[in-house]
């Protein structure tokens, strides 16, 4: 047996990550409001490093229920797609829980805002997942409640760096489900060419893959790969970036487009795309989606897109007006527990945020594959943009529903 050790994936949290998502992530006083208003009206802890051994429930999977027997009744949850390994949705959250789980899917920070703004505080959702940036807008309309963190004790399992972020530097509202980035998927089988950077993303969807292409279905990320195959920030405000964006993505190139799909794995399993815009977890998963299906893994490539791209963090939140928040508060809890957490991890395919995360893979999953889809180093870091909520947002959302209708779809 050969004594070669394998390289070691980066697991930990990069040195720029901190710097990346801590920075002004949105806007202060009434622009940042009249502008969320807008967008709305349009579309429809602790940081100090303790150990986490004492300080919370960290517990192997046959006593989960230590932490969670008090909930109970309906759990209703909001979120993006395919974003829990469906054991802990399904049969084993129903049995450790004591509640039935209802799982409902959005496609973007601004369809979620919407559904949550419409109803008035009664929604009946007790759990979402809003992209960290849109916390303070949704805190300041009331779309969800402060956390009893009592209730989340297994707080403590999450590095220090994925907590205290400008969005919410206490913690007060939110807690870190995952964090990721944007790129692309393609099958070299069909598309000739190396590809590497956001423009040939742009450049294939116009040639080769020409109605066989899909990107994600969400404003930002839509006009972000304009912006960023173009050297331009995508939080730009200059109305003639944005203009040129839309003359573009609108008259140029929505009728290449076959689908605005935010989840693409399923799809791309099926054969119905030959490239597509994913984040990356949904990117990792179409390469099971495909050999479950019985198509070839190996001629499909992840790539993350060049110069920039994203990086985002999705959060844990209570809704405002919660049926069962004491069941929310619960789920939480047990998804912060390592073992839960790296099961998820696993599934999904998103860097869950918690400590020691090299001892938990090497513990809990030695054989996860793919890793270099899900864990990335500072020089890829660097690269990311995270998100500025401007009053531009409406903007990119007129932008996004143009290039529909262009398509036809």
């Amino acid at each position: 047996m050969s004594n070669e050790k394998k390289p070691q994936l980066r697991m930990l949290a990069p040195e720029g990550f901190r710097e990346k998502l801590s920075r002004r992530a949105f806007l202060q006083g009434g622009t940042a409001i009249a502008g969320f208003a807008l967008v709305a009206a349009a579309c429809g802890g602790s940081s100090d490093g303790d150990s986490a051994e004492g300080g919370a429930e960290n517990l192997a999977s046959g006593d989960w229920s230590r932490v969670i027997n008090q909930a109970s009744g309906t759990l209703a949850m909001y979120t993006w797609g395919d974003y829990n390994d469906p054991d802990l949705v399904g049969a084993l959250a129903a049995s450790t829980l004591s509640v039935t789980m209802k799982v409902d899917y959005y496609g973007s920070n601004e369809d979620l805002i919407t559904k949550l703004a419409t109803s008035g505080g009664s929604s009946g959702f007790d759990i979402v997942v809003p992209t960290g940036p849109y916390v303070p807008q949704m805190i300041e309309k009331g779309l969800i409640q402060k956390l009893d963190k009592s209730l989340i004790p297994n707080m403590v399992n999450v590095d220090p760096n994925y907590l205290g972020q400008a969005w919410d530097p206490t913690n007060d509202y939110s807690v870190c489900k995952n964090w990721g980035t944007t790129g692309y998927f393609y099958d070299s089988s069909k598309i000739s060419k190396e590809l590497t950077t956001w423009q040939d993303f742009i450049d294939t969807c116009m040639g080769e893959a020409s109605g066989n292409c899909s990107v994600i279905d969400a404003a930002p990320n839509y006009c972000g790969m304009w912006f960023w195959a173009n050297g331009i920030n995508w939080n730009t405000e200059k109305k003639e970036d944005i203009d040129a964006c839309e003359k573009f993505l609108v008259e140029e190139f929505a009728q290449h487009i076959k689908a605005f799909d935010s989840y693409p794995s399923t799809k791309l399993a099926e054969g119905a795309f030959s490239i597509a815009m994913a984040w990356n977890g949904d990117a990792r998963q179409a390469f099971t989606r495909i050999e479950e299906a019985g198509g070839d893994p190996t001629v499909w490539r992840w790539v993350l897109g060049t110069p920039n791209t994203e990086l985002w963090m999705d959060t844990y939140c209570v809704a405002a007006g919660a049926p069962n928040a004491e069941a929310a508060h619960a789920w939480i809890n047990w998804d912060l527990i390592p073992e839960v957490s790296i099961k998820d991890l696993s599934y999904h395919g998103y860097h869950t945020g918690m400590k020691n995360m090299s001892d938990l893979i090497s513990e809990i999953a030695p054989d996860l594959t793919r890793g270099e889809i899900i864990f990335y180093d500072d020089d890829q870091i660097a690269t990311m943009q995270t998100q500025v909520i401007t009053p531009a947002l409406d903007r990119l959302i007129d932008i996004l529903n143009k290039s529909k209708a262009k398509a036809g779809g």
